[in-house]
Order: C-alpha cells, then structure tokens, then sequence
C-alpha cells in the first residue's frame, strides 16, 4: 500500500503517481487517526486554478464537520431528532450547491443536502438553527422536520418529507421560467428512491413535453432506507428508465467526485438554457452511514461493504488527492482543517444560544389574510332588467375579468383548450392564446404539482386550475393539495401557493360513480385550504374573484347540476363586486326552525321551505356559500331564533361536513336547541348510474322536508 510519510511531510510529487495508485490502499493520517483510502476515481482537475480546488476542498470539510456535528446533538439529547448524513454524496452535493445561483435559480433540496445547501448560501449557523429547530430558523421557524434544510429568501425552497414530490413543483417554476423567457434554471435533487413515485414521472413527461429549464438531479446510493435497488427497478443505473424521453438529455457522473460532477452539471445547465429541454444528472453515490439516526444499516448490508464504501470515502479521497499532487501542503490543509473546527463551534455556540420554536404561535401563517374579510359589504342593488347569467356563464364571466385585469394569471387543466369539458372557460383559449390558457395531461398531480412550482415565481401570480375533469377523479391530486395546505404553515409565512383549484362536484345528472362525488367531507378536514361552494350565480363571482385575488389555496367547488340550472341564475353583480369568506347568507328568513346549507341542496331546501310555508311552517335558510371558514356566526343567530336545526347537504351523511356543523351547533347552542340537531344527506354507498339508483341514493326535496317536519314534531 502507498502512504503519505507524515512527519516528514513527503508526498508524491505528480498526478501520475495519483493515478498510478488508482484501484489501490492508501493510508493517510485524518485528525490523528490512520485512515485507509482506496483511491477509485481520476479526480481530474484540469482547468480548475489551486485556489478554488482548495476552497471546495474547505467548503466540503466543513460540511463534513456540520454533519458529524448533528450526529453528536442526537447522541447527546440536544436536537437533530432527524438526521440523514450526506457522507458519501459529497462530490454531487458540492458541485450542486456551487453551480446554484443564489436569488436568481430555484433550488429544491432533499432532507440528505445538508451540503448542497450548505455550498448554495446556507450558513453554518443556519444549519444548526434547523436541527436543533430554534425560532430562528431560516427554514421556517422549527415548524418543519430537521435536516430539512432551506432558505426561500434565496430561493433555496422548503421542501416537504414526501420525497419526490418536490419534483412537480422544480417543473412548475421551471414552466414559469419559459413564459417569462428568463434564463432562471429549476434544480430538484433527490434520491433513487423517489423515482419510483409516480408524480416523479409525471414531472419528467412535462418538463420533456414542454422543453422546460429543469435539472434533475438522482443521487443513488443504491438503498431507499433498507430496500436495495434491486428490489425497486431493473435498472441500477436509474436513468435508464428515462432514456425515451425526446428532450431530456442524461448524463451519469461519479457522484463522490465534484469535477466529474461539476462538469455533468455545467453540460446539463449549457442544455437546460438552451431550449431544448430538461436534463438528469444520474450521480452515482455511496452511503457510508445508515440512512438516519433511526436507522440501523448493519441489519441489511454486510460488514465488507460498509467497509468498502468507508474506504471509499470522497472526503478522504480529495484529502489526499490534493496533498499527493503538491496542490497543498499538510500544513495548511490542517489549518484549513482546523479553522473549520472553530467555525462549526462558533456557529454551533450562536445557535445553541438561540430561542427555542415558539408552539404557542401555532395559530399563525395557517391561511394568508384573504383580500375581503367578513365584515366587507357585499350587498348590491340591480334593476330587474339587469342582464341575467347563468352559473356556468358567472364563473366564465369572473374568470375573463380577472384574466384581463391580472396579466400574471394562468389557468390550465383537462380540456381546457376546447373550453372545458362544462364549457365554463368558454373563449378563453382564443382571448389569452396558450400562453396563458392551456391543455394540461390527465394527471392530476401534475396539475396542482405544476401549480404549486409556477407561483413560486412571483406573489403577483395566479394560477388558476380545474383540478380534474370531474371532483371524483382529483383523488391522485391529494398529496399535493396536502402539500399545498400546509406551505404557508410550514414556511412560517415566508412562500403560499397562490392558486384556485375549480372542481365540477355533485351528482343529479345521472353520472353515476366518478361523476357525481362531492369531496368537501374530506377537504374540510385539511387545515390550511379555503373551501367555496356558490349556489347562485352571483355569489360564485363574488367568491371566485375574491378567491383569485387573495393569496392562499382556495378549492372553488362548482355543482355541475346548477351550471345552467334556471333557479340559480341571477341578474349580474357591478364590475368587482365580491364575496368575502366565511359569510353565510339568509335565503329566507323564517321563525319555526333552521335549515343550514350549501351548494344545491341550497336550491331542495328552498322548494321545501315554499311548500311548508303552505301549512304555516316559517323555515329559516342559511346558505353557508364558504365552508372554510364557515359562518358560525350567522349560523348560531338564527338557530337561537327558531329553536330548532337542520343540517343538510348533497354529500354522504357519514363522514359529511354537516357533522361538524352539528357538532358545533349542539356545543355552542345546546341552551336554545328545542330538539336535537337533524343531519340530511346521501345514503352511505356511490351513486349508481340508473336514474333510479341516484334518485334513491341523492337527497331530493321531500326528504328535506321530511326531516323538517320530524325535527319539528320534537
């Protein structure tokens, strides 16, 4: 075996002697402890100058240092409570990080790039405040997991624990990139693993299609946690499951060495910029620890290939690359060595002294403050010669206003350039042209994936976006929109995706099963997201305009039946008259008892409330329109009024929203009620297609107006 002579500080005085070892043993000493290196790679470093080879030596050290230094706060019950060591990525990592153009590129890390964030503009401090998940963190306050590592004021993004995902969004902002024909590049990294997810393809099919300036980079270390890669896709060398796609050009390099993968990325980034599409850097990596600190990776690997891949270590391997080639001496590399000791403890001190996370300030950042609250005025007088509109045709109308006000506003989704499948976007497509109004895939996630990249690009966009032709088929479309309720949240206020997600709901119109779902029983339950669902024509262009113009997530729940339902037609509101969130109105005011309601049963509940009124039954009728937030208010009034209560929707009685309203009403009102809380909705299994399947299973009039009458028999 080949060794540095320590104490007399004599090295090989060539690269040819590097290279000659190449496949060999070496032994240096590392921090007074003798160190094998079996040297694998040429480590070419022509055309880099000594000194940035020996900053991005320094730099990876220091990273190194960071990296052990979290393993010991998890060791010594301090923080870190998650933490994946990137030992064993630093060559990617490093180039990664150094290529990434801080406030210009977007950058979507994974929890392993502790040094690629590091490299990108992450400061040593900033990444202790993340572990140890103080107030201060730059990522968001400690609201997210440790070791997930960000900086939005510098366009490092917070990345969420679903691996991959972040994948639809790196081609989101990379989409916005193109239509405002900058030279910005989107940069995802992740592991093998997440390839396997399906919205990791669905990211790489439009970015390919679109020729969009993204680089994914695959950092495989060939096991996603204790499932070895042969066991997740025939081939090791994961890029070549994408070697069909037209314009995605790839290119593999050694990942444990930062000129190979340097030069990969200046080749990927030269193609991205160039127009002709995305590019995938397929770095080969070793993972020399276990993949985190909950994991125990001698369990699954053999002790001869931990040893092998430790003695593969990049680290080691750039040590004694630049001492063996005279790029520096001993000496000074243990200066260097040693400074970055001082700095990882003078960062660690800072941090250590920091304010913990503030749990008390849960309430904050959950939703953005919307552009009209509730106290807004939204009354408004016409003529009764007004023009009339139907629903479908308000939604069209707000939509073409808010498209010629906002130029900075995209909509996109399944067959949008044929005007919708409801033609509810109707001439848009000729009006704005592709650019701004667009034919999407049939992949849901990739909608709302898509969407929530694109208004990264700036607060002043909107995206607006039919989440699925029908609201039955957004089911794949859940891990985003989670991922979209809680960015706000988890961001600590500092990145909300601005987007309205429109979704054709409801049934009675013999669709039968994935045409007739209503889905704000489950949506409801997910905090960080406001929920719409008009019943009138003109509360749908109050409540979509006041949805576009406010930033946050707003799902705009439109029922299919009311689209060109006569009753729901109404006179047209003035130019930017709007509907705050969360207020309620009274359809009919009444004495006897109150029916709470949205959508179209809004519509059954009036006819009832017509016929009752025959046999001097008053029937009070609250339309919520907002379900999040919903008007408590408004809704407690008129039960303390009338005594009595009826919650009815479209939607299954079992898991329905009118459960929570129930709840709510029988906690707070108990005092006033005269006779328990009444629920009304659909029978408890999906709507068959026969005409009388759905009229038995959908609720209709009369069963409003039974159950009316029940409650008041009490």
């Amino acid at each position: 075996m080949t060794k540095i002579d320590t104490e007399s500080k004599k090295t090989p005085k060539s690269a040819q002697a590097f290279e000659a070892a190449k496949g060999k043993i070496v032994k240096m000493i590392y921090q007074d402890k003798e160190v094998e290196v079996e040297l694998y790679s040429k480590l070419d470093v022509s055309g880099f100058d000594p000194k940035t080879i020996i900053n991005w030596y320094e730099i990876n050290h220091l990273g190194r240092k960071l990296d052990e230094k979290a393993a010991l706060y998890l060791k010594m019950a301090k923080g870190w409570s998650y933490h994946a060591s990137f030992a064993g990525h630093d060559g990617i990592q490093l180039a990664l990080g150094l290529i990434f153009r801080q406030n210009h590129d977007f950058m979507f890390p994974y929890y392993r790039d502790m040094l690629t964030t590091m490299a990108g503009g992450i400061t040593p401090e900033e990444i202790i405040l993340n572990g140890l998940s103080k107030e201060t963190d730059v990522a968001g306050g400690g609201r997210h997991m440790s070791n997930h590592f960000a900086k939005p004021s510098i366009r490092i993004q917070n990345v969420s624990s679903n691996t991959g995902n972040h994948s639809l969004h790196a081609a989101g902002v990379a989409r916005a990139i193109t239509k405002f024909k900058t030279d910005e590049i989107a940069y995802y990294s992740s592991g093998e693993s997440a390839c396997s997810e399906g919205y990791f393809f669905e990211a790489i099919n439009i970015s390919d299609l679109e020729k969009l300036p993204v680089i994914f980079v695959i950092q495989n270390n060939r096991y996603g946690i204790s499932v070895p890669l042969k066991d997740a896709t025939n081939n090791q060398i994961v890029s070549d499951n994408y070697s069909g796609f037209k314009n995605l050009k790839i290119i593999n390099c050694d990942g444990r060495d930062p000129f190979d993968s340097w030069r990969a990325l200046e080749a990927a980034r030269d193609h991205a910029q160039s127009g002709s599409g995305p590019a995938m850097i397929h770095a080969d990596c070793d993972r020399i620890r276990s993949h985190s600190n909950s994991d125990r990776h001698e369990i699954y690997r053999s002790l001869e290939e931990i040893e092998e891949v430790k003695r593969r270590d990049p680290l080691m391997q750039f040590r004694y690359m630049l001492i063996s080639r005279n790029i520096i001496s001993l000496e000074e590399i243990e200066t260097i060595e040693r400074k970055n000791i001082e700095k990882m403890f003078k960062a660690a001190d800072a941090a250590e002294s920091a304010p913990a996370a503030n749990g008390k300030s849960w309430p904050q950042f959950i939703v953005p403050e919307p552009m009209y609250k509730a106290e807004d005025n939204t009354e408004y007088d016409y003529d009764k010669s007004s023009h009339v509109v139907t629903y479908r045709e308000a939604i069209n109308d707000c939509l073409i206003q808010e498209f010629r006000r906002n130029p900075k506003t995209y909509l996109w989704g399944q067959d949008i350039g044929k005007g919708g499948v409801f033609n509810v976007v109707k001439g848009m497509p000729e009006e704005f042209g592709k650019e701004r109004v667009f034919n999407a895939p049939i992949a849901e996630d990739c909608i709302v994936g898509t969407a929530n990249g694109f208004s990264r690009y700036g607060k002043d966009i909107r995206v607006v976006v039919e989440g699925a032709e029908f609201a039955d088929y957004f089911w794949p479309a859940m891990e985003q929109l989670l991922e979209c309720s809680h960015d706000y949240w988890r961001t600590k206020g500092q990145f909300s995706p601005n987007i309205v997600i429109r979704l054709a709901s409801g049934g009675y119109i013999q669709g039968g099963i994935y045409h007739s779902q209503n889905l704000e029983g489950t949506f409801t339950t997910i905090p960080g997201l406001r929920i719409v669902n008009p019943a009138y024509a003109d509360d749908a262009i109050g409540l979509l305009r006041n949805a576009i113009r406010s930033e946050g997530v707003t799902l705009f729940l439109e029922q299919k039946f009311l689209y060109n339902y006569k009753l729901a037609s109404t006179a047209k509101p003035p130019d930017d008259f709007i509907i705050p969130f969360g207020k309620a109105k009274i359809r009919r005011k009444g004495s006897d008892i109150t029916v709470v309601t949205y959508g179209t049963a809004v519509h059954l509940t009036m006819i009832a409330a017509e016929e009752l009124a025959k046999d001097d039954i008053s029937v009070e009728v609250v339309d919520l329109r907002s379900l999040a937030p919903w008007d408590k208010e408004t809704t407690f009034e008129s039960v303390r009024k009338t005594g009595r209560a009826v919650v009815f929707h479209e939607d299954k009685t079992i898991g329905g929203f009118g459960g929570e309203i129930a709840s709510e009403i029988s906690t707070n009102m108990f005092r006033y009620l005269d006779a328990p809380v009444t629920r009304l909705g659909a029978k408890n299994v999906a709507v068959g297609f026969a005409k009388d399947y759905e009229t038995e299973i959908l609720p209709n009039s009369k069963d409003i107006k039974n159950a009316i009458i029940e409650t008041l028999k009490y």
